[in-house]
């Protein structure tokens, strides 16, 4: 059997990236026209770390050229890509204009695909050689080729929709440029496969088509098009097929159509040879100039849709302008964070993680597949269940009018598709993994006095999720027979365990909404209900256990048995990706009811202890930082009035989890989510999503500025801390002392400064317990839990 290949962090990346930074071109620079040096905060963010994945390290995150949310996403797909279609040792086979970022699963996207290539036009191997790999925000450039005499040096920078290519060949060689329409990530075929392509030549530079596809990670089929135009004439284009075995390419070709790629059994039946991959190419002579640019445009809607963006967003050919214009936009979302002090390998971290905090879901407004909208329009929430916790609170913080329009684009999909989704790829709704989290999302605007979007509707949206059983439980909503009548969520249904917390916390969420809209007897029902979680605790083990529907425990029980193992198909599992510990830290809502279960304070804080001591086997069920459901954990010990753990555990995950390489996140960033989670505790703050406090942790830097719009600003202050000072034992906001380790929402959104001293020593600040939910929102009522 062929060994799978060690991953291994990508080091001459990080010099050439780390040269550029210091504005020292690579070798192959002297090939290009535009200048390499990076400017101000943009030459902080590295954005090869956590490229690598498929493991308990690595983020699945894209190198490649983009904007803040935008849907074009123009990086290369190499032979060893994950699901991100990209890793750092294996060959280039071309630069495609569509990915998602740190996803995990089947992949998704990867369309249209250009290659260049020197000599003879070949379509059937593609994959080259690379070096002087290098990146920033909105650029990316590599030069591919496996001889010297077939190198090209390759550029790109995007728009929202649009792609933006420059290719520099040898001299005095043919040079190739070639469109795979048919393109999909690869990930050994278990993604994505055409179902149908056409693609044409509308005039001797400009080409046009569409693609459909179904599978990957949500399998219900999608369809794109595409415009595109060369900046020059070619000598000859074409089109082109190949099959496995056999490679058709027609100069003077026009038009082609095909493209199935389902049945992948025809060649071995000895059927005929199916269009296995179609597209478009054309070859230029390189004597006099070796320098041959690209834009193409796609569209959910229409040729002339990607025509019009294209003639909108990029409508010239300076490629240094269009990179400045994507840099520019980088810029502004780097400057709503200012950090001062703190290491450099600190300050790379946390840029990084905040660029990667912009990444999804995607800005597809007027892009809608499936119906007209004048609302802004948002798709790739992949997945609610992921960036909840850390990227829609800080977006409502630092980019409130970018959040109001993804609430309002929620809203949109229920009132057109009738419910709200949580995972969503390409214009469906899908992979439900446990709760209705956009609840979460509209309750955490609301309460945090978002407006700007119809209430009213958002309050019907998540009751529905709340009250109504889901005819696709997988895709959209709730399985809620067992969860009404019995309080919890049996082992007859998949997830049970994991369903039934979560669903606890989604209705805190709803109740939290009915209370703001003065709906009195809904926000008492469905606070009520939100103690459901207590259901399942069983003091025997001090976890949650899953119950049959008759009552009885899951028998042969283990808190610390991970999930997934191998032992069953991972959605029928009781417990969604983790453990009974790891979930039984995920009650938001209920840190005081968790308390009072294990005894007090005293209790709680040995239990959150010996869950942290086992945090070097992720495989064991205690704290992993590689994934969603136990991420808040270490803030809880604020409940129990111990800052001083929190700021122990804090510190340990943003040393230990986060490094400057192609392995360096801790899991998927799943859309932002753990780059989030960087940003947040570097700089000393941090939320419980869907209420409106922040906790206080444990700052890295000396000073941090957050831009709050309309003037404001909020500062903290940590003057004393560093690697030894890292408890916090006395606060100030604007000058008033402080002894609780958390903020409300209105403090921060105010503007002002938070002073905290930091000691190489805990003190007795914040040292009594405290319940902020309770005293911002009112808590769950204590009852006692069902049989």
């Amino acid at each position: 059997m062929m060994q799978p290949m060690q991953r291994r962090s990508h080091p001459v990346t990080l010099t050439v990236a780390a040269l550029l930074a210091l504005g020292i071109p690579s070798m192959a620079s002297s090939q290009q026209s535009t200048s390499d040096a990076v400017p101000g905060l943009l030459a902080l963010v590295d954005p090869f770390v956590g490229t690598d994945g498929g493991g308990f390290k690595g983020g699945n995150t894209v190198p490649g050229a983009g904007v803040p949310f935008g849907f074009v996403s123009l990086s290369p797909d190499t032979t060893l890509g994950d699901s991100n279609g990209y890793d750092t040792q294996g060959y280039i086979i071309g630069f495609s204009h569509t990915h998602v970022s740190g996803t995990g699963g089947q992949s998704k996207f990867g369309n249209f695909r250009v290659t260049p290539t020197v000599g003879p036009v070949g379509v059937g191997n593609l994959a080259f050689e690379r070096s002087d790999e290098v990146a920033s925000p909105g650029h990316y450039a590599v030069t591919i080729g496996n001889t010297a005499a077939e190198r090209v040096r390759v550029e790109l920078t995007a728009t929202r929709l649009t792609g933006f290519s420059r290719f520099v060949f040898p001299r005095n060689a043919d040079g190739n440029v070639i469109l795979d329409v048919t393109a999909a990530i690869p990930f050994q075929s278990r993604g994505q496969r055409a179902t149908a392509a056409y693609a044409e030549f509308v005039d001797e530079r400009t080409m046009s088509g569409w693609a459909s596809f179904e599978g990957g990670v949500t399998p219900t089929p999608y369809k794109l098009y595409f415009y595109a135009r060369l900046d020059r004439t070619p000598r000859v284009s074409g089109v082109y097929d190949t099959a496995m075995g056999s490679r058709t390419v027609t100069p003077g070709g026009r038009f082609i159509s095909g493209g199935d790629q389902r049945d992948v059994l025809k060649n071995h039946l000895g059927a005929a040879p199916f269009l296995n991959r179609i597209g478009l190419y054309a070859t230029f002579d390189t004597s006099a100039d070796p320098v041959v640019q690209m834009k193409l445009a796609v569209s959910y809607v229409s040729v002339d849709q990607a025509r019009a963006s294209l003639d909108r967003e990029s409508p010239g050919w300076d490629f240094a302008a269009a990179r400045s214009a994507a840099e520019a936009l980088w810029t502004d979302v780097l400057d709503n964070i200012t950090v001062e002090g703190g290491s450099d390998l600190q300050r790379r971290l946390f840029y990084t993680g905040l660029y990667r905090a912009h990444t999804m879901p995607h800005d597809l407004t007027g892009e809608s597949p499936h119906w007209h909208t004048d609302e802004p329009h948002y798709d790739q929430f992949f997945c609610l269940w992921d960036t909840f916790r850390t990227v829609h609170p800080l977006l409502t913080l630092i980019q409130p009018e970018r959040q109001r329009d993804m609430v309002r684009a929620l809203i949109d999909i229920y009132r057109h598709e009738g419910w709200l989704p949580d995972g969503r790829l390409a214009g469906y709704s899908d992979l439900q993994q446990g709760g209705t989290n956009a609840d979460i999302v509209i309750a955490d605007a609301i309460v945090k006095g978002m407006t700007g979007f119809d209430r009213e509707l958002a309050y019907e949206a998540i009751r529905k999720n709340g009250m109504v059983e889901s005819p696709r439980p997988q895709s959209f909503g709730r399985v809620l027979g067992d969860y009404l009548s019995l309080g919890y969520v049996s082992l007859s249904e998949q997830r049970s365990a994991s369903r039934t917390v979560e669903y606890a916390y989604n209705d805190f969420a709803i109740a939290q909404v009915a209370r703001a809209l003065g709906r009195t007897e809904d926000a008492e029902m469905f606070l009520d209900r939100s103690r459901n979680w207590r259901n399942l605790w069983d003091p025997s083990v001090d976890c949650l256990r899953p119950r049959y529907a008759t009552g009885e425990w899951q028998e042969s029980f283990l808190c610390e048995r991970r999930y997934y193992d191998r032992s069953m198909h991972p959605w029928d599992v009781p417990f969604y990706e983790g453990s009974a510990r790891q979930y039984s830290t995920f009650v938001p809502h209920d840190v005081t009811g968790l308390i009072d279960l294990l005894g007090g304070p005293a209790d709680f804080t040995t239990w959150l202890d010996d869950f942290f001591d086992g945090i070097d086997s992720p495989g064991r069920g205690h704290y992993y930082h590689g994934n969603e459901p136990d991420i808040l954990a270490s803030y809880l010990y604020i409940h129990a009035g111990r800052p001083d753990r929190t700021a122990e555990r804090v510190r340990f995950l943003l040393q230990r989890e986060y490094r400057l390489e192609s392995t360096g996140l801790p899991g998927n960033d799943d859309a932002g989510t753990m780059s989030a989670w960087y940003v947040w505790g570097a700089i000393g703050l941090y939320p419980n999503a869907g209420q409106p406090f922040y906790y206080i942790g444990s700052p890295l830097f000396p000073r941090s500025t957050l831009d709050l719009g309309d003037g404001r600003t909020f500062t903290v202050e940590a003057p004393q801390t560093s690697d030894v000072n890292l408890y916090v034992v006395g606060a100030r906001l604007n000058g008033r002392p402080v002894d609780r380790a958390w903020l409300t929402h209105a403090e921060v959104a105010a503007g002002g400064v938070l002073t905290l001293d930091m000691a190489a020593t805990p003190g007795n600040w914040a040292t009594r317990p405290t319940d902020p939910t309770a005293a911002t929102l009112g808590s769950p009522r204590r009852a006692e839990s069902r049989p």
